[in-house]
């Protein structure tokens, strides 16, 4: 999973498996949910994110991670 924030449009898109996205779906406002072929759900896409989310803190709870990277 990889967190992208675009500073130039102020949108926040979270990549969950690296596919392509085949089909995209308004779920509100300006939440995009990004889906592949067979419909699972690859990427959400958050505009204006600085006003909808809180973009300064990042935490991550019993996740069974192999890895992580910053940068």
């Amino acid at each position: 999973m990889k967190f992208h924030y675009y500073k130039d449009t102020d949108s926040l898109y979270i990549d969950l498996s690296g596919k392509v996205s085949a089909d995209s779906q308004e779920v509100a406002p300006g939440v995009v949910l990004d889906f592949d072929a067979e419909g699972h759900l690859v990427g959400i896409d958050i505009d204006h994110a600085s006003q909808n989310v809180n973009l300064s803190t990042l935490e991550a709870d019993a996740l069974p991670l192999s890895s992580l990277s910053l940068s």
